[in-house]
């Protein structure tokens, strides 16, 4: 990833020959292809450990999505957001031929439509601390039609704060997705980085996005990682449930669950999230 020194050489031997106007890919390593898709208002270099860890034997490709952490909006700045970039990652991976496509949060939702609308293109999807609907998470019984008032309601005033009053806020995001203190000044610092419009209209289509119609076209074999903690204030039965009925639809799906973590499982909970990545890929 960019936070990484890639050597010309190989960036130009191992990068796919496909438009990029979507996101920015950078590629490390040399062995079977694997593509991470970070979340969010998140920059690829969420990946870094992950990256370190498996560029000795795979040829990972890390996808910067444009409008997050300071990457330009590009054509991410207007119109629909989540279709044309499912089909360009769907183009990516196609290039590539089957590769192990690994997405978090926002991230994990795009793998999840890569993988069921374009099931040739995709080998095997890790899906990291997403739901394929958003919106169960605060509301168990949601539809995307009853979820679309709120939606509308956060990214209007998502798009009215001003950058200060943005990143104070990020203060109190930040503590319910990482729990690792130290580990909250990146993911702060990408958010602000990040075009705002680029993040609020992302955020509505995150959380109206129904995927769950879409699961049993998935054929590629499947894990879902996701975190819990006690200071969610729910007993663990009740999360693993919630993933279970969520991904009730997904044949053979592995669910992993990660303890003592918050949403940046990969932050909060790094050899465990490794162990799980070197899992998946066996």
């Amino acid at each position: 990833m960019r936070g990484l020194v890639v050597g010309l050489a190989a960036l130009l031997l191992a990068a796919p020959a496909v438009a990029q106007t979507r996101f920015v890919a950078t590629v490390t390593g040399t062995g079977p292809d694997v593509v991470l898709i970070p979340g969010l208002a998140s920059s690829d270099d969420v990946w870094d450990a992950t990256v370190r860890q498996l560029s000795p034997t795979h040829r990972v490709h890390t996808l910067q999505v444009k409008g997050f952490a300071g990457e330009p909006a590009g054509p991410n700045a207007e119109g629909p957001f989540l279709a044309p970039l499912v089909e360009e990652v769907a183009a990516y991976a196609a290039a590539l031929g089957k590769p192990a496509i690994v997405g978090h949060s926002l991230g994990g939702l795009t793998a999840i439509e890569v993988a069921a609308k374009h099931p040739e293109a995709v080998g095997r999807v890790m899906i990291v601390d997403a739901l394929p609907f958003y919106a169960l998470i605060f509301m168990p019984n949601a539809t995307a039609e009853t979820v679309k008032p709120q939606a509308e309601m956060m990214r209007a005033q998502m798009a009215a704060q001003s950058q200060e009053q943005f990143v104070a806020g990020q203060d109190q995001v930040m503590g319910m997705l990482v729990k690792t203190e130290a580990a909250r000044a990146a993911p702060k610092a990408w958010s602000a980085a990040s075009d705002r419009t680029v993040v609020a209209n992302a955020m509505y289509e995150d959380m109206i996005d129904d995927a769950r119609p879409l699961l049993p076209q998935i054929t590629a074999p499947a894990t879902v990682v996701y975190a819990y903690d006690a200071q969610m204030g729910r007993p663990p039965a009740f999360v693993d449930g919630m993933y279970a009925t969520a991904y009730a639809g997904l044949k053979d799906v592995k669910l992993k669950r990660v303890d003592d973590g918050f949403h940046f499982i990969m932050l909060d909970q790094p050899a465990a999230f490794a162990a799980e990545v070197a899992e998946f890929l066996k």
